[in-house]
């Protein structure tokens, strides 16, 4: 998954308004799983976030990931 891929489908699956993707895959380079790349820094901007602390938006975040993770991100 690369960084369009990534954005495109947290726009989708959480009606963000924002998404930013910074693609860090080179800065991970040498460290376990880093061989596919797959590491970003990422900034969300979405109505559903409103009132929410920042545990219950990481733990959003990566349910909208859950069938990435560990294998492209």
């Amino acid at each position: 998954m690369n960084a369009d891929e990534l954005r495109e489908l947290l726009m989708t699956r959480l009606h963000a308004q924002r998404v930013d993707v910074e693609d860090e895959s080179d800065q991970h380079r040498g460290h376990t799983g880093s061989l596919q790349g797959g590491h970003y820094r990422v900034t969300i901007v979405a109505a559903g976030f409103a009132s929410k602390s920042a545990m219950e938006r990481h733990r959003m975040v990566y349910a909208a990931l859950e069938s990435e993770m560990g294998r492209t991100i």
